[in-house]
């Protein structure tokens, strides 16, 4: 309800803003108040009791209960010099007052009461969904105190606990692998495309899925200071900011409230009718904008939490709405991040059921993600699966398995150069991360592992389009893959081979042209294209790009659920702009009618109780609907993937 014309740089919005946070929810007392004033409103209608011609005893009672909260707000503004709606509505109701106008007074208070437990209760609809997020987190864990192995609650863990994961199980904290080995699905916060491997010494985040092995972690970071715990915290500062736009609409609330005045001032004098002086000051009102805009904000902020996207503050919001470009890197952004097989190259003279045979004994006690992606193959193919006699694993590097006498190897270029295998000749592979496979000294021929386009890319790209978006591919893989990759979903440029500073430099060119940019990366290696675009956008939530280098993050690897929260954005714009017309229409149209005593002080007060109703209820059809609170983490969930990595 408050509006302030404060500079924006000045503390006084932040001040004025925490002032709000710190409403009390709605409970048993506002309701009491607000039924007293209902009650107290019928009873002067009605005139059940009215002892004094000139002054309801009823209504006095009623203005008094339910005008102290306003009056006092106002009284606390006024000494801020803070010029708010407040203010000018206790001064509507003390004139009101002032000319036994009780019933008016106290339908001008019954409607600020009103409104101020709405705002509050549909600002809490748009916080519950953040909340919400860190439910996503175990609530358990094992861990290991003084030998022994226990379950305690999360919010029992300290700093430098041991604590047991589970394969299948998510990761609580941030933490350092003590021992064990497996490969962890982190797309939720580092936007890695396929799971990384993890051994004794390896980082390890808040949110990850362990997906093979059991890990034991000693506990680095807990709770809020987990990279999970830093996103909340991002969107949780995102819902106390203050868009360009919401500072406009607080600089235009306080101007209205000085033009009602003035005109209310310049109807006594030219009329010197007090009931339309009064109505002057009781029909106009800001409350739409000053009330409206910042619940759009949030609704906008709170909607986009539920798609699983962060907004860190209302001007990302603002600036998304306005994006007419987007920059898309490639791995974990187009792909999958699910390895599939592409190719089976065998080499000269050597059939491919013998190749895949080979690589399937080798692979068959590996837990790489690429090994599994072979064996799935293999079950397609129906090759038949081989016991080794001997297996070991050199990370990095690759696999050597021994059957029936045989010594087979499997895995990259420098694993055979180590192992004296000659390459040269052999089968060359076009997409994709390429496995070697040689038996007895000789090579087998190349199987090629990669990324599957995501089935979501293709319409998330053609509704760019069709928003009118332009849309380009930068990436640092190879001209083949990028074109395999991007040609098939319409994209209007491509570019690869860019080291970061490359796509940065076609970032900031895209800029100078005035183009409003979106850059949509992993966070990690795309940061600095990040924090040059106008919108930087994490695909996944780095624990650098959740506090410095992304604008939004996307949680879960989605490329549609980025689309759907700009159409949210474009949406939190209109609606915004609909409040400002709508407002400035009914309040200009409401002081010429009441000026030129066309409206009385009721009508008046129910033009504006219907008007900034309407107007707030507007911003509120951005919140997210009841019910939708495991939208984002639905999303999360979506993304688990079986193993998959990067070439040995």
């Amino acid at each position: 309800m408050s509006a302030s014309n404060d500079d924006p740089a000045s503390g006084h919005d932040h001040d004025h803003a925490s002032s709000h946070d710190c409403r009390p929810a709605f409970g048993w007392a506002e309701s009491v108040r607000i039924a007293l004033v209902a009650v107290a409103a019928l009873a002067v209608w009605f005139r059940w009791w009215e002892p004094w011609q000139h002054a309801s005893v009823i209504g006095m009672a009623g203005l008094l209960i339910g005008g102290w909260p306003i009056l006092r707000e106002a009284l606390e503004n006024s000494m801020a010099r803070r010029m708010t709606m407040e203010l000018s509505m206790s001064i509507a109701i003390i004139a009101a007052a002032a000319i036994s106008e009780f019933f008016t007074a106290l339908i001008i208070t019954l409607f600020v009461l009103v409104a101020e437990e709405l705002e509050g209760l549909t600002v809490g609809r748009g916080r519950k969904a953040i909340r919400e997020l860190l439910a996503f987190l175990p609530r358990e864990v094992s861990l290991r105190r003084n030998g022994v192995i226990c379950t305690v609650s999360a919010g029992e863990l300290t700093v430098g606990d041991a604590i047991l994961v589970a394969p299948g199980g998510r990761i609580p904290v941030d933490g350092v692998v003590i021992s064990g080995h497996s490969f962890t699905d982190e797309s939720l916060i580092t936007g890695e495309s396929m799971p990384v491997e993890k051994s004794a010494g390896t980082r390890v985040f808040a949110g990850a899925i362990n997906q093979s092995g059991a890990l034991e972690i000693k506990t680095v970071r807990i709770g809020r200071d987990t990279s999970y715990g830093k996103i909340i915290e991002a969107v949780e500062r995102a819902e106390r900011s203050r868009a360009p736009v919401q500072r406009l609409a607080d600089r235009l609330a306080g101007y209205l409230v000085y033009f009602a005045l003035t005109a209310a001032a310049l109807t006594w004098l030219l009329t010197h009718d007090m009931r339309s002086t009064i109505s002057v000051i009781i029909v106009a009102g800001a409350c739409g904008i000053a009330a409206g805009t910042p619940l759009a904000i949030l609704g906008g902020i709170g909607r986009s939490a539920r798609l699983g996207a962060i907004v860190k503050g209302g001007v990302h919001l603002e600036t998304l709405g306005k994006v007419d470009t987007v920059v898309l890197d490639k791995t974990g952004t187009l792909t999958f991040g699910l390895p599939q097989v592409q190719q089976v190259l065998p080499a000269p003279g050597v059939d491919a059921a013998a190749l895949l045979e080979a690589a399937v004994t080798a692979e068959l006690h590996s837990e790489h993600p690429l090994g599994k992606a072979i064996l799935a193959y293999a079950r397609t193919q129906a090759i038949a699966n081989h016991e080794p006699e001997q297996f070991s694993y050199l990370p990095g590097r690759g696999i050597s398995a021994r059957r029936a006498g045989a010594r087979i190897l499997v895995g990259n270029r420098a694993w055979m150069s180590d192992n004296g295998i000659s390459i040269s000749g052999g089968p060359a592979a076009n997409v994709g991360s390429e496995l070697l496979v040689a038996r007895e000294g000789r090579l087998l021929g190349v199987i090629t592992v990669a990324d599957t386009v995501r089935p979501e890319a293709q319409r998330a790209i053609a509704m760019l389009r069709k928003m009118g978006v332009r849309t380009l591919l930068l990436t640092g893989d190879n001209r083949a893959v990028a074109e395999a990759v991007g040609q098939p979903l319409g994209l209007q440029q491509i570019e690869a081979g860019l080291l970061p500073e490359d796509k940065q430099a076609r970032i900031a060119a895209l800029v100078r042209q005035k183009r409003t940019v979106a850059m949509i990366g992993d966070g990690v290696n795309d940061a600095p294209a990040l924090a040059e675009a106008s919108i930087g956008v994490a695909m996944g939530s780095g624990t650098d790009v959740a506090q410095e280098s992304a604008d939004i993050v996307l949680l879960g690897n989605d490329l549609y659920r980025f689309v759907e929260t700009m159409r949210v954005a474009r949406r939190t714009r209109r609606i915004i702009w609909q409040n400002f017309a709508g407002t400035l229409a009914v309040d200009l149209l409401g002081i010429l009618l009441a000026a030129f005593g066309l409206l009385g002080p009721l009508l008046a007060a129910f033009i504006h109780v219907a008007s900034e109703l309407t107007f707030i209820l507007n911003s509120a059809r951005l919140l997210p609907r009841a019910g939708g609170a495991q939208d984002a983490q639905s999303a999360i969930a979506a993304e688990k993937r079986p193993d998959g990595g990067t070439a040995r």
